[in-house]
């Protein structure tokens, strides 16, 4: 059964448009979480950002303490973040790209560029016991090298699928790209996440992608919240989501 981990980064970066510094403010993440549960989503994840400009490190220990699902931390890897990792014990951490000016991760972590400090920062996550995801392009070196740096799953970034999806020879191309990379990682024993720009037009397209275990979605979930609710959007997803075949 191909799971739902749903991003809640948006829910936060609603609260901070207005209470950004302030102790509380609404709408809370980790209650969206919760109703993110209590609707049928298997995992929620969140990124703690280094300039921590929508998830809060007071909301990581909550969701941590909170919810009954799997809890994705996703994050750079720094010494800070690994420290934060550690201490909190999420289920799985997902290491991902970090830059400033972006407004949302955009593009694949270098993994080949970064193979030995991520070897590193990937062993002590490990010893503490939590599963370890590279978010990357379908790229077939990125996969190898994240395979011998240690991680366990891979996220494809499905982010060019989701830009080419109305120009059918584009969205064709990348979908092969997805479709090689999955059978790749899957013969190097590593799982397969995917996650980045999906919604409920394109969805039902990236099945042709095989091995995947977990769909990890955030900003379209939390739009179309805005018309029909949470758990509505929540469960109008995982609707689609069972015609993945097994």
């Amino acid at each position: 059964m191909l799971k739902l981990g749903v991003n809640i980064d948006h829910v936060a970066t609603l609260r901070q448009a207005r209470y950004a510094g302030r102790e509380r403010g609404e709408p809370d993440p980790v209650e969206a979480a919760l109703v993110c549960e209590a609707a049928g989503a298997h995992g929620i994840t969140a990124h703690l950002r280094e300039d921590r400009r929508h998830i809060l490190d007071r909301d990581v220990k909550k969701l941590r303490e909170s919810i009954k699902t799997r809890l994705n931390l996703e994050m750079a890897a720094t010494d800070e973040m690994v420290a934060i990792a550690i201490d909190l014990k999420p289920d799985i951490v997902c290491i991902v790209p970090e830059r400033r000016q972006e407004l949302t991760t955009e593009g694949g972590l270098d993994v080949v560029g970064q193979s030995e400090p991520l070897r590193g920062c990937i062993a002590r996550l490990r010893d503490a016991g939590i599963e370890i995801s590279v978010f990357i392009t379908p790229d077939p070196a990125q996969i190898e090298e994240s395979a011998r740096v240690g991680a366990q799953f891979i996220e494809l970034h499905t982010g060019a699928f989701a830009e080419a999806f109305h120009r059918k020879k584009e969205r064709q191309l990348e979908m092969q790209r997805l479709i090689e990379a999955a059978e790749l990682a899957h013969r190097l024993g590593l799982l397969v996440n995917a996650g980045h720009g999906l919604n409920t037009q394109n969805l039902s397209a990236l099945f042709q992608v095989p091995h995947m275990v977990e769909l990890n979605i955030g900003h379209s979930l939390i739009s179309r919240s805005i018309l029909v609710g949470l758990p509505t959007a929540v469960r109008e997803m995982l609707a689609l989501m069972q015609h993945y075949p097994s």
